[in-house]
C-alpha cells in the first residue's frame, strides 16, 4: 500500500511521510497493520503539499461508526464501498445512506488534483462523523498533469471549439485511483455523488468498467428519494450526521490544477453576462497590468518542459503559468456546450495556464509539421477530444490515437515566446532545431531551390479540373 499514513480517532494533526518511512513493521506506532505517525505541526497544509501525498486512514474498530454494517441493508448487501468523497453535504449524506441501504463499511476517498488545500482540511473529522471507517487522501497532481493533461495538450484536443477538457481529464485519474484503493482495502464496490444529468457519472463509471469490471457501482443520485439540498439536510439530521457549515456557493464549481468551471445561477440563461466577482483564477482583463509580460515556453516532443529556460515538473510548471496567466486575465471562456447525455449546458471556464500552453504548442507545430500532418492531426484531435469528454480515456481507440500523437510530434521541440497582455496571448517568436521553415526558400529573392518559373506549370496542372469544368459549361452555353 503506497503512500499511506494513519491517525487514531483522537484526530491529532497529521504529517505525511515519504513512502519509505511508512512500511508495515517500521519503527513507528502501528495500527491495523499499517504504520502511522503523530506529529505536531503548525502548517499541515504546506507539509501535505510539499510531501506530494496525503493519506489518512481513520479506522477505529471500537467506535460506533463501524457498528451495524454486518447486516443486509434495505437494498442489498455489500462488504465495503469506496466512495468518491469531497466532505460536502451530498457526500456526507451518502456515507450513512450506503451503510443503511447496503449494510456496508464505507471507505471515503479524496483525490488532490490541485483543487486547493483548503478543500482537503478537516476531511478526517467529517468522514468519521458521517460514519466512514476510513479516509484515504492521495495527491495525484503530478500524475494528473503528466499522464492526462499533457497528452491532451500534445494532441491539441479541444471540445466544441473552446473547451480545454479540464473536468473531463480529471475524472479518469480519480476513478483509476479509486479502483486502486478498492483493491488495497478489499472493497467490492465503488460509489460516486454524480447526478443523473451530468457527464461525470459516465466518466467515472466507464473508468470503473475498463479497469475492474467486477466492482459493483453505486450511484445514490439515481437511486435515493433525496431530491434537493433540504432533503439532504433532513436526512443528515435524522442520522446524526453534522451538516457541513460551509457557505453554499450560488454557482456549481469544479476546480483542479488545469481549470476552474462555473455553472448555475444566472449562467443558466445564456443571455446573461457573467458577473465580475464570479471569477477566481483570473483578474478582469480590464484590470490586468498595462505593461505586457513576455515568457518563453520550452517544449520537447510536444510536451512543455520549461518556463524562461528553467525546467520544472509538470504540476509545478502548470501552477506557475496559472499564476502568471491569471494576473493578465488569460484563459476565460464562456460557452454553451452539448453534454454527453444530450442536453445543452452553459458554462464559464478559467484556464489561464492551459491557454498559454495550448497557444505555445500550436505555434511550435507551425514550424515542425507539414501541411498534411497538421490537417490530419487536427482531424484526429476532434475525435480525441470527443473520446475524452465522453469518459473513454481507457478506450483502446484513444490509446491508439495517443500513440499517433506521440509519433507525429516527436520533432515538435523548441521554444515559443509569448506576450501576455490584457487577456490576450500573442506569439512573439518561435524556434526549433527541427523547423521546416527555410528562409532561403520563403524569401522573395530568387533562389536555387525554388524557381518561380516552375509555378506556371504547377498552376496549370493544379487548376486542370476547374478548367475542364469551365470548358464543359461553356459548351453547354452556361457561361
Amino acid at each position: 500500500m503506497a503512500h499511506l499514513h494513519v491517525t487514531t480517532s483522537a484526530a491529532k494533526p497529521l504529517v505525511p511521510v515519504p513512502n519509505r518511512e511508512c512500511k508495515i513493521g517500521a519503527k513507528s506506532s502501528e495500527f491495523g497493520g499499517v504504520a502511522f505517525v503523530h506529529h505536531n505541526t503548525r502548517n499541515l497544509s504546506q507539509a501535505c503539499k510539499n510531501q506530494g501525498i496525503q493519506a489518512v486512514l481513520a479506522s477505529d474498530k471500537e467506535t460506533d461508526a463501524s457498528s451495524g454494517t454486518k447486516e443486509r441493508g434495505l437494498r442489498g448487501k455489500l462488504n465495503k464501498v469506496v466512495l468518491a468523497y469531497s466532505g460536502g453535504l451530498d457526500t456526507s449524506v451518502i456515507v450513512p445512506w450506503l451503510r443503511e441501504n447496503y449494510g456496508c463499511e464505507v471507505v471515503c476517498f479524496t483525490a488532490d488534483v490541485g483543487q486547493g488545500i483548503s478543500e482537503l482540511e478537516g476531511l478526517e473529522t467529517k468522514a468519521k462523523a458521517s460514519g466512514a471507517c476510513q479516509l484515504v487522501v492521495k495527491d495525484l497532481t503530478e500524475e494528473f498533469v503528466k499522464d492526462y493533461v499533457f497528452p491532451c495538450l500534445r494532441a491539441g484536443a479541444v471540445y466544441e471549439r473552446k473547451y480545454l477538457l479540464g473536468t473531463s481529464m480529471a475524472r479518469p485519474v480519480i476513478a483509476k485511483a479509486m479502483v486502486d484503493v478498492a483493491k488495497e482495502v478489499g472493497a467490492d464496490a465503488v460509489a460516486h455523488g454524480c447526478t443523473g444529468k451530468g457527464n461525470d457519472q459516465v466518466r467515472f463509471e466507464l473508468t470503473f468498467f475498463a479497469l475492474n469490471p467486477d466492482l459493483q457501482v453505486v450511484a445514490p443520485w439515481r437511486e435515493w428519494d433525496i431530491t434537493g439540498r433540504e432533503d439532504a439536510i433532513e436526512y443528515a439530521k435524522k442520522h446524526n450526521v453534522p451538516v457541513p457549515v460551509t457557505k453554499k456557493s450560488i454557482y456549481s464549481r469544479d476546480r483542479n490544477l488545469w481549470h476552474l468551471s462555473h455553472e448555475g445561477d444566472i449562467l443558466e440563461d445564456p443571455a446573461n453576462e457573467p458577473k465580475k466577482d464570479m471569477y477566481m483564477m483570473s483578474v478582469d482583463p480590464e484590470d490586468a497590468p498595462d505593461k505586457p509580460e513576455y515568457l518563453e515556453i520550452g517544449i520537447v516532443s510536444g510536451i512543455p518542459v520549461s518556463i524562461n529556460g528553467i525546467e520544472l515538473s509538470p504540476a509545478t510548471l502548470l501552477s506557475q503559468l496559472n499564476d502568471i496567466g491569471g494576473r493578465h486575465g488569460i484563459g476565460r471562456i464562456d460557452m454553451v456546450e452539448n453534454r454527453l447525455v444530450g442536453m445543452k449546458s452553459r458554462g464559464v471556464y478559467e484556464t489561464p495556464g492551459g491557454t498559454i500552453l495550448a497557444a505555445a504548442c500550436r505555434e511550435l507545430e507551425s514550424l515542425t509539421l507539414d501541411r498534411e500532418a497538421i490537417q490530419f492531426k487536427d482531424i484526429m484531435a476532434l475525435k480525441y477530444a470527443e473520446l475524452v469528454y465522453a469518459g473513454r480515456w481507457f478506450d483502446p481507440l484513444r490509446e491508439s490515437m495517443d500513440a499517433f500523437m506521440e509519433n507525429i510530434t516527436k520533432t515538435t521541440s523548441g521554444s515559443v515566446t509569448l506576450k501576455l497582455y490584457k487577456g490576450s496571448v500573442i506569439v512573439a517568436s518561435r524556434k526549433s532545431p527541427f523547423s521546416l521553415y527555410r528562409e532561403d526558400i520563403s524569401s522573395f529573392e530568387s533562389g536555387q531551390i525554388y524557381d518561380q518559373a516552375d509555378a506556371a506549370g504547377f498552376i496549370k496542372l493544379y487548376g486542370l479540373p476547374m478548367r475542364v469544368r469551365a470548358m464543359l459549361e461553356k459548351e453547354l452555353g452556361k457561361i
